[in-house]
């Protein structure tokens, strides 16, 4: 199981926010890349990148931030943020080290956009399902659907999506643990490969997901304020293979 540290991008800084609320920003670092290699350089295979500017705006926004860590590191991304037309898929896929795109708020609007990316990018496209409440969120989270997010899940399958992002939003930056049981739902409700995110705040947490379906777990505020080690998380993922 893939430990996967988080980068969020908002104005060209590594921030995070508190249950997605862009009002509700804490700065990490004014240099994201040098944030990457220090990811990079104690173990991780892989590193999420979040364009939180596009997430609400839509488009690449943070596109020259997210080009800069790419070209410093040695380790694939996957990124997500703000993805709804294959332009901007494009110029992210078209980036040797860009493992996947996420697509979140365009799986829920345009399943014709999905649909071409899939077929036009094998096993390159994965699909974010944000949760509140049980209920599926686009948007940047700004807008709850009338879906529920097991729903959106399993009408997913058979559409050549490479993995299900599930993130549970109340638990997001909060260090306050996981949602396991809403994970497992999903993980055991799809065929789909599942990476969990949001909550977690400590090694008990990525170990509270033993005998879950997982293909990793994303973790952000808890590298940045100390709570979490990569390395031992690393390891702690590694003994639950």
């Amino acid at each position: 199981m893939l430990i996967i540290p988080a980068i969020d991008l908002k104005d060209g800084r590594c921030v995070r926010l508190t249950q997605g609320r862009m009002d509700e920003e804490t700065v990490y670092s004014t240099d994201p890349a040098q944030i990457a290699r220090r990811w990079a350089g104690l173990g991780a295979r892989l590193i999420h990148l979040v364009d939180l500017d596009g997430a609400v705006e839509g488009g690449a926004r943070n596109f020259s931030a997210i080009r800069e860590i790419i070209d410093s590191i040695d380790v694939p991304v996957q990124i997500g943020g703000g993805i709804r037309d294959e332009k901007t898929a494009k110029a992210y896929l078209d980036i040797e080290r860009v493992k996947r795109i996420i697509i979140g708020t365009a799986a829920c609007e345009d399943p014709s956009l999905l649909e071409a990316l899939t077929k036009r990018y094998p096993g390159r496209v994965a699909v974010g399902i944000d949760a509140k409440d049980g209920m599926a969120a686009i948007k940047g989270w700004v807008e709850v659907t009338g879906e529920k997010a097991v729903d959106l899940a399993q009408r997913l399958e058979g559409r050549g999506v490479a993995c299900i992002i599930y993130t549970d939003i109340s638990r997001d930056g909060m260090l306050k643990g996981p949602n396991v049981e809403a994970t497992r739902e999903i993980a055991e409700s799809v065929i789909i490969p599942v990476v969990a995110s949001g909550g977690i705040s400590s090694l008990k947490d990525i170990e509270s997901y033993r005998g879950v379906k997982l293909e990793g777990i994303i973790i952000g505020k808890a590298l940045y304020s100390g709570d979490i080690d990569l390395k031992e998380a690393i390891k702690a993922a590694g003994a639950q293979r």
